[in-house]
């Protein structure tokens, strides 16, 4: 109990920290105005009338609308207008009013304060170990998991909420879900011996604990005696859940195709910001073949090179090799940020280039309107960015610490931990109703927990999750890849 009275402590303090200095100290905040940020101005009415060489009316003339101030007069150009556009830093001032960036400066200053909890409950197991401790930094991991999928639900049903103007969207979307299901359903009946995503392990382990503790609890009628879901009904329902993250990851994947298309063909004389773009957009893919076990685990645990006494790695040093790899490449990713909001907002420059290419006329509103809007979704294109490697971070987090795999590549350790061993038969029917009682019967369905859902468990739900995240980011990013190449030109 005194490692729970310890992360209390800690959980207090990080409310108060949160409380008092979030609002002057942002992360969120930070990476969108210190990091060099520049934005394209929209030329205004006046600099559109002189350089389409349009008269200014004085006096009598054409009446402009007049609303909160602001002139929104109205008029046409030519759309081959040679217009330069203006650049500003991005600051504090300026993205306050862009739309989604409360759930994004929240989610990204919350995501901070977990990892910090994280990293000072291990630094406490490290240096006192417990066992029967709940880990309260899991229910801050859990929480971001949740903001993330919670905020990329709200973009995508924007899509929904749109006219007709958004079906193509919409069918992106519902297309994408049924294919990351079905595409699923194929992953989840591979073979464990080549893709150890440790499902079936989990589920056998799920099925013998639970069988166990509910056939001793049942005679008491503390809970029904009824064993867990058949593993088809299990597998469908995670198979559900694999559509719905691949439904949200598909406009994230394929604006960041779009951006990393933009940034390797601009950038093609610094080689090694090239070779750092291509490695952060090929990582997700490496990261799901270290899953595969012909060719990650086998190889790199089993074989014996030439001139070696062993094989290169140990299992637990594996499965330590596999956790960092997935933060390093969190890392690298958000350390390459910058350039690709970069490369969006230059979107502003590349719209008026091209527009100067077509013949015709543009009203000055419909003009400014084009330049204005890529600036507006930034928080939105940043959240795409940032959520999904969040949700990959925090699945390692709680992979490593619910999986009971260590940082220094120790080997896991199995607890053997039956439902014989715990003491069911303590409580009577015979005792009175009391407080001492219903806290008996608390801690009871406390331990039956902790034995149904063990490691074995959480490492086969856990590891899936990190899994298809990382799988679903490089699946949708390759498809815009894909898309670019044939339309990136049009």
């Amino acid at each position: 109990m005194a490692l729970l009275g310890v992360q209390l402590v800690i959980t207090m303090v990080m409310a108060s920290i949160i409380q008092k200095l979030g609002p002057h100290y942002s992360l969120a905040r930070w990476l969108l105005c210190s990091t060099g940020l520049t934005r394209y101005l929209y030329p205004t009415n006046e600099e559109l009338k002189t350089l389409a060489g349009i008269p200014k009316v004085k006096g009598k003339g054409k009446k402009s609308k007049e609303e909160n101030g602001r002139n929104f007069d109205t008029f046409h150009v030519p759309r081959n207008l040679e217009i330069q556009l203006e650049t500003a830093t991005v600051t504090s001032l300026d993205v306050v009013h862009l739309k989604f960036y409360p759930e994004y400066q929240w989610l990204v200053d919350f995501s901070v304060y977990s990892i910090i909890v994280y990293l000072l409950t291990e630094v406490y197991y490290y240096l006192l170990p417990a066992k029967d401790e709940v880990n309260l930094s899991m229910l801050w991991s859990l929480l971001v998991l949740g903001c993330s999928i919670k905020v990329l639900g709200a973009l995508a049903a924007q899509y929904f909420r749109g006219g007709e103007e958004s079906a193509g969207e919409r069918a992106t979307v519902v297309v994408s879900a049924l294919a990351h299901l079905v595409l699923s359903m194929a992953v989840l009946v591979a073979d464990e011996n080549t893709l150890e995503l440790g499902l079936d392990t989990a589920y056998a382990t799920l099925n013998r604990s639970s069988s166990a503790a509910l056939s001793l609890v049942g005679p008491q009628n503390l809970l029904s005696h009824r064993g867990p879901a058949s593993k088809i009904v299990l597998k469908f329902c995670i198979a559900l859940w694999c559509g719905l993250v691949g439904a949200l990851f598909t406009f994230p994947g394929l604006r960041m195709a779009k951006m990393h298309w933009d940034c390797t063909r601009y950038c093609s004389e610094k080689k090694w910001l090239k070779v750092l773009l291509n490695l952060s957009f090929a990582s997700p893919l490496l990261l799901a073949v270290l899953w595969v076990k012909p060719v990650s685990r086998d190889y790199l645990t089993n074989w014996t090179f030439s001139g070696m006494s062993g094989p290169l790695l140990t299992e637990g040093t594996f499965d330590t090799l596999r956790l960092i790899a997935v933060i390093a490449v969190v890392l690298l990713r958000l350390s390459l940020m910058p350039i690709y909001l970069q490369t969006y907002l230059n979107m502003a420059h590349h719209r008026i280039e091209e527009q100067k290419k077509e013949a015709g006329r543009i009203k000055n509103i419909d003009l400014q309107q084009k330049i204005a809007a890529v600036f507006y979704y930034l928080c939105v294109v940043t959240l795409q960015y940032v959520a999904p490697l969040l949700m990959c971070l925090f699945f390692t987090l709680m992979y490593k610490s619910m999986g009971g795999y260590s940082w220094l590549g120790q080997p896991l350790v199995e607890e053997e931990c039956s439902a014989e061993e715990s003491s069911f038969d303590q409580l009577s029917a015979e005792e009175d109703e009391s407080i001492e009682l219903s806290a008996r019967r608390f801690t009871l369905a406390l331990n039956i927990l902790k034995q149904v859902f063990s490691a074995e468990v959480y490492r086969g739900l856990l590891g899936f999750g990190l899994w298809w995240c990382c799988f679903a980011i490089f699946v949708t990013s390759s498809l815009g890849m894909v898309y670019q190449s044939y339309f990136g030109q049009a």
